[in-house]
């Protein structure tokens, strides 16, 4: 039997956290509902969520420093919750680790929608076969696994969301080759991010931050273009 995926809903509206339960419930996901910051650690450790959603304008320790949390400690995606629609809150979210940014009020299938796609993205296959060998790149030093959302970079494990790991896959996958923002925007994050072109530019520098610019290696701004994944020397 396969087990419910679980997503923590952190809001101090209980109203709405009940109403997002419902949704997700119908959705066949386990829930759990904390109503403020304190509580999220304790609940990562005992519910073990493979999804967060989490609301900005907490009492007491807000969502931004909750998410500082997490992110010190797991891996686990983050969609944030807030009224504020401004480019700047959107920007620090996702700076501070949030896979996803959804306004409120927000429609319930958007939310579930979103949902969907982040775990989609998440979700590790447990086994190896011919085409998921093929989901690997590899370079000296590095190695980013799409498979099982791994990245070995000198030899140690780093850890990172979804879509900074898949980013940094999508562009190592096509070495040398120049992607515009808005081309992975596309393949990344799809249609709801389309004109927010802030948002590549936040996760490259998030994964340069974490992978460092290599002898052979390096991902290269491409002033008024995009970015590539530039090999030095094969």
């Amino acid at each position: 039997m396969v087990s419910k995926q679980k997503i923590l809903i952190v809001d101090d509206d209980n109203n709405i956290a009940e109403l997002i339960s419902l949704y997700l419930a119908k959705e066949c996901y386990e829930t759990m509902i904390v109503n403020d910051g304190e509580s999220v650690m304790p609940a990562m450790n005992s519910f073990a969520p493979n999804l967060i959603l989490l609301d900005v304008m907490l009492p007491g320790i807000d969502g931004y420093q909750v998410c500082r949390e997490i992110r010190a400690k797991y891996s686990v995606p983050i969609i944030m919750l807030s009224a504020k629609g401004e480019v700047f809150d959107k920007v620090l979210g996702l700076e501070l680790g949030a896979d996803d940014y959804i306004e409120k009020p927000f429609d319930s299938k958007e939310l579930v929608a979103r949902a969907k796609a982040v775990l989609r993205r998440y979700k590790p296959v447990s086994t190896t076969t011919e085409s998921s060998r093929d989901k690997c790149a590899q370079y000296t030093d590095l190695s980013i696994n799409l498979t099982n959302y791994s990245v070995i970079y000198k030899g140690k494990t780093v850890d990172m969301p979804p879509k900074e790991l898949e980013l940094l896959y999508f562009l190592a996958a096509s070495p040398n080759h120049v992607f515009t923002r808005e081309q992975l925007l596309d393949q990344i994050w799809g249609y709801e991010y389309i004109g927010d072109t802030r948002t590549v530019d936040v996760h490259i520098k998030r994964l340069r931050e974490k992978i460092k610019d290599h002898q052979n290696w390096k991902i290269a701004t491409i002033w008024g273009i995009g970015y590539k994944f530039e090999v030095i020397n094969s």
